[in-house]
C-alpha cells in the first residue's frame, strides 16, 4: 500500500454540525489537504495534547499509551487506510517484543494517540486520491476543471455516479471554504444517495 505521511493542520468546529469537528491533515511534502469529521471528545484529545494541557486525570487515549508503554510496546505509527460508505478507518502499528500489530481504529482514536506517542501520521495514497482537496491558494500545478452541474439548482446530473461525484466535490469545497453546515447538509444527502441502493 502506498501511504503519504502527514501532519495535522487544524482543528476546526460550527455549532451547525451538530457538535461536530474536522481535523484538516496536510501532506507533508506536498499541498493535498484531508479533511476527517471526528467527535468533540477526540477533538478535544488531540487539541489538549497539541497545546501540551495535562489533565488532572488521564484521558482515554493517555490510558492508552500508558498501557502500551507499559507492556513494552510501542506504536510505530497510524494509517488511515480506507474510506468506505462516506467513512474513513484507521490502523494503529504496534511493536512488543519484536512482534508488529496491526489494529483497526476510527481515525480520531489513531490520531489522538499518534499525537501522545510522537508516531508519524499516514494517509493512504488511494484515500488521498478520492477524499483530499489541494486549496486554490496553494495550487502551483496546472489542474483540469471538470463542468460538475450545480446541485443548488433544479437541475441533477442524470447517474446517481455523477450525483455522487458532484456532491463530492460541493462537500471538499465546502469544507475548504469552512462552510460547515453546507458541507453537514452535503454529507447528509451523500448518505441518503448511497443508502438508496
Amino acid at each position: 500500500m502506498d501511504k503519504i505521511q502527514c501532519e495535522i493542520l487544524g482543528l476546526s468546529t460550527s455549532p451547525a454540525t451538530g457538535g461536530a469537528y474536522a481535523i484538516l491533515l496536510k501532506e507533508i511534502d506536498g499541498v493535498r489537504r484531508l479533511p476527517i469529521i471526528i467527535g468533540s471528545f477526540e477533538a478535544q484529545a488531540i487539541a489538549l495534547e497539541i497545546e501540551g494541557i495535562k489533565p488532572p486525570r488521564p484521558l482515554t487515549h493517555d490510558l492508552m499509551k500508558q498501557l502500551i508503554d507499559n507492556l513494552g510496546g510501542s506504536v510505530v505509527e497510524v494509517i488511515v487506510n480506507e474510506l468506505k460508505d462516506n467513512t474513513f478507518y484507521a490502523k494503529i502499528i504496534l511493536e512488543a517484543s519484536g512482534l508488529t500489530n496491526e489494529i483497526d481504529a476510527r481515525p480520531s482514536d489513531a490520531i489522538a494517540l499518534a499525537v501522545r506517542t510522537y508516531a508519524p501520521i499516514y494517509v493512504s495514497e488511494s484515500v488521498m486520491d478520492v477524499a483530499a482537496f489541494v486549496p486554490s491558494d496553494e495550487s502551483e500545478t496546472e489542474t483540469t476543471e471538470f463542468n460538475i452541474p450545480n446541485l443548488d439548482t433544479d437541475k441533477k446530473p442524470l447517474t446517481k455516479e455523477a450525483q455522487l461525484a458532484a456532491l463530492q466535490d460541493k462537500l471538499r469545497e465546502a469544507l475548504e471554504k469552512e462552510e460547515y453546515e453546507r458541507a453537514a447538509k452535503l454529507r447528509d444527502e451523500i448518505k441518503r444517495l448511497t443508502q438508496n441502493n
